[in-house]
């Protein structure tokens, strides 16, 4: 939307030696030639920036235009035009110097706060129809929820044409290995056993076991093991452990030290018609935003660790890593970046969509807009925030960095 825009910003991403800025770890750019730098980090970046940012400006744009409501200006980026066309509506398309965001400016959509005689002032009477301020409460809610809204559907679309084309890799729920001294030998899990159900939710693949038990570090869980001709209940509570991805990136999460049997006949290829792939992209957009979201609360009460939070830095570091495996997992990034885009802007925060919907509702109740000094206040409030966060997204970036340097 045209009052805020959108920022990068990123969780549970853990990308590392993109840049560096401090002397003694300007021996990390020799690892970077020119042409490694552009291609390995900048195009797959700003193709997932750029996809992710485009759809849910789209959203905005889309529905706005279905309310009745005019554009005047759609852009890819902040700041100075780049290049850009006027379509037959009047709407401005246009790309801009700074890729770190977008936004769609609709007809009177100035500061929140500021009254409708204001907004009105200099709009003819065909822009006084389409202006923004003017439609009614649910057309204004729908268009600010409409860009959240498109990168679920990204998302799930996405995912959809996965698992249709590729299909997924599966293994089936089967214990191969027992690690020594850790919570599942503790409480007698053995080799050869087979998960039925953790905390009565049946399980059909062992990432079904590792993503029930990820986010659960410290809680006990019920587990139901078939064991031979035979079911076992047994009480199992992961362990708080640091793991490290292939990258060198790590990250905390609930493990109980069991390992799937990965040469063996249960790890195959799982194939989907085009309708099952679709219920299937659906719970796995599901899953990343219950996934999400846990950990967005989990910051908030302190059970989470606030260091995976990450800027445009991170991301591009996170795209350069992914595009090492193939544009296939550089589609899937997109998925899952344009999910936690999405719920980012569905905070509650004011300058955020979350915090337009907030004061519709208000506005719904009530019968009338909230005060102009409310919104203004609400509207300063919500900057400072997403000023902070982008403050500490970028801390935490440039000190990973240095870190890992």
């Amino acid at each position: 939307m045209g009052r805020a825009g959108q920022y990068v910003f990123c969780n549970a991403l853990r990308p590392r030696n993109w840049w560096v800025l401090t002397g003694r770890h300007m021996d990390l750019l020799a690892t970077f030639s020119q042409d490694g730098f552009i291609f390995g980090v900048l195009v797959p970046f700003f193709f997932v920036l750029m996809i992710v940012i485009f759809i849910h400006e789209l959203g905005h744009y889309l529905v706005g235009r279905w309310c009745g409501i005019g554009a005047k200006v759609f852009s890819v980026g902040f700041g100075p035009e780049l290049f850009g066309f006027t379509d037959k509506n009047g709407t401005r398309w246009r790309f801009s110097a700074i890729p770190l965001g977008g936004y769609v400016r609709f007809v009177g959509d100035m500061n929140a706060a500021s009254t409708k005689a204001e907004m009105d002032e200099g709009l003819s009477e065909e822009e006084r129809i389409q202006a923004f301020h003017n439609k009614a409460v649910w057309k204004r809610a729908a268009t600010v929820f409409a860009g959240p809204a498109a990168n679920m559907i990204l998302a799930i679309a996405i995912f959809t044409a996965i698992f249709a084309i590729w299909g997924r890799t599966i293994a089936d729920p089967v214990v191969n290995v027992v690690n020594d001294g850790g919570a599942a030998q503790e409480a007698g899990i053995q080799p050869g056993d087979i998960f039925v159900s953790l905390d009565g939710n049946a399980v059909d693949t062992f990432a079904d076991v590792q993503r029930y038990v990820g986010p659960r570090a410290d809680t006990p869980i019920v587990m139901v093991l078939r064991r031979g001709n035979d079911n076992v209940e047994l009480t199992v509570t992961p362990e708080r452990l640091e793991v490290e991805d292939r990258f060198g990136n790590t990250m905390e999460q609930g493990v109980i030290g069991v390992l799937a049997d990965r040469e063996g006949a249960s790890f195959r290829t799982r194939d989907y018609t085009v309708s099952e792939a679709f219920v299937e992209a659906f719970r796995e957009t599901g899953y990343v935003i219950t996934r999400t979201a846990g950990y967005i609360g989990g910051v908030i009460v302190g059970r989470e660790r606030a260091d995976q939070i990450g800027g445009p830095i991170r991301v591009a570091q996170l795209s350069g890593q992914v595009a090492t495996l193939g544009w296939l997992a550089l589609i899937n990034l997109v998925a899952v970046l344009s999910i936690s885009i999405g719920l980012l802007n569905l905070l509650p925060v004011p300058i955020l969509d979350g915090g337009h919907l907030m004061f519709y509702a208000a506005e719904a109740v009530r019968g009338r807009p909230l005060s102009e000094n409310a919104q203004e206040v609400g509207y300063r409030i919500g900057f400072t925030m997403i000023l902070l966060l982008m403050v500490f997204a970028t801390w935490n970036d440039i000190t990973q960095l240095m870190t890992r340097g």
